[in-house]
Order: C-alpha cells, then structure tokens, then sequence
C-alpha cells in the first residue's frame, strides 16, 4: 500500500494527529486539490509542491529552497521511485 508523507515520516500532523495542535494540521493533508496526485491521499504523496508544510522542525516557505531539500528526501525518492514514468514532480 502507497504511504502519505505523515504516514512515511510519522510526523503526527495531519488533521487529528497529536502534533496538529503545534502549528495546525500540515498542508500536504490538508490539500484537497491534490487528492489523488501519485496516488496519494490530498497532497501526501505531492508534499513537495507545496509550500506551508510542516516537514522537519517547522514550516517550509518558498518553493525553490524548499525543493533543494525535498530531492534529497527519502520520502520524495520513494514516491519517485513507485511511480516510474508516471511520477508527477
């Protein structure tokens, strides 16, 4: 079964989620817009596209220095690998 990023990273933000009540519930399960993108639920297998999640100590801004972490994800290269030809970056 495909994993969300809360799921993979166990970060406990997602709506309900015992860190949701630090900085809210993150984006990445809240994004209903990308519900479906990678096979993920809302935006949790898209995470990188976003800005505002909540990956590591807190919230992820501009998209750009954002992703020259993301590529280095482990999550992102798992996503990337699953998907094969049909990853959506």
């Amino acid at each position: 079964m495909k994993k969300n990023c809360w799921e993979f990273k166990k970060c406990k933000r997602m709506p309900g989620g015992t860190k949701a009540s630090e900085f809210g519930a993150c984006h990445a399960a809240t994004a209903t817009n990308h519900n479906g993108k990678n096979g993920g639920k809302n935006a949790g297998r898209y995470c990188w596209r976003l800005t505002g999640t909540l990956c590591g100590d807190g919230i992820q801004g501009v998209h750009v220095l954002k992703m020259q972490e993301c590529i280095e994800c482990d999550f992102y290269k798992k996503v990337r690998k699953e998907e094969g030809v049909t990853f959506i970056s």
